[in-house]
């Protein structure tokens, strides 16, 4: 299989995109350790074979540096790390205090940076990759979620520089994603119907998935994207149809 004996860390990895990806690293063969503050329902498994789970806080830079040495002396090797642990309640700027919003930023950019700084040693000695798990609300306006969206495009920025600072021993991507569908869908987009009306918008006419987000994962990760650094990866469905479009009086049917 494309990641027979790699191993990867998935950070938020016990439920929604997370556990997607680590699924897919499973079914690739790879050995996957996922951390997140708390633990999932269930053993994130996939392929007869089980996720390991560690409890982690990523804002805690002397626990990261130690999980990372520890994943380290259990497998002997570190050949991926996801950057996919992030989030955020909808709240508009006015509605909170800078600090409240800050915490977004240090979620979503912050945490990012301190576990690829802990994991890099190993990953060099790999030459092994990093991925970013961005956001489209990283490349447009994100009313609601604006520390959000400006954490994203930041990440991205990252990504690009330390593909450079750290070429060629180990390349950094990264994964825009649009709309997912996850246990946590309807918190976002409301009932079934909420659901279906939002996929509609979507050019392939539905939300993806969170296998949808693995595969492309796997891909970055494997040695098919050997020469692939630096670059992002649109995971959106085509994207989003200009409203201006639908707004216009000119060539629409009578």
């Amino acid at each position: 299989m494309e990641l027979d004996g790699r191993v990867a860390v998935v950070t938020g990895g016990t439920r929604g995109v997370g556990a997607g990806i680590a699924r897919s690293f499973l079914e690739a063969g790879a050995e996957v350790v996922v951390c997140a503050r708390r633990p999932p329902r269930a053993p994130v498994s996939a392929a007869a074979r089980t996720a390991s789970y560690v409890a982690l806080d990523l804002r805690d830079p002397a626990a990261v540096r130690d999980f990372f040495g520890e994943v380290e002396r259990r497998y002997g090797r570190l050949d991926c790390l996801v950057n996919n642990a992030g989030g955020t309640p909808y709240r508009l700027l006015e509605e909170g205090e800078a600090h409240r919003h800050a915490r977004v930023v240090e979620l979503n950019l912050l945490a990012p940076m301190t576990a690829s700084l802990a994991a890099y040693p190993y990953l060099r000695e790999a030459r092994g990759s990093v991925l970013m798990i961005g956001s489209v609300s990283g490349t447009r306006p994100s009313p609601g979620t604006a520390a959000y969206g400006a954490a994203k495009a930041g990440l991205e920025h990252l990504a690009r520089s330390m593909a450079v600072e750290w070429a060629p021993e180990v390349r950094v991507n990264s994964l825009v994603l649009g709309m997912v569908r996850t246990e946590l869908a309807h918190l976002h987009y409301g009932d079934e119907a909420g659901i279906a009306a939002v996929a509609a918008t979507v050019p392939l006419g539905r939300l993806a998935e969170p296998a949808d987000v693995g595969a492309a994962a796997v891909f970055l990760a494997s040695g098919r994207a050997g020469y692939v650094s630096g670059a992002r990866l649109l995971v959106h469905g085509g994207g989003e149809r200009p409203a201006f479009l639908d707004a216009a009086t000119v060539n629409k049917e009578n």
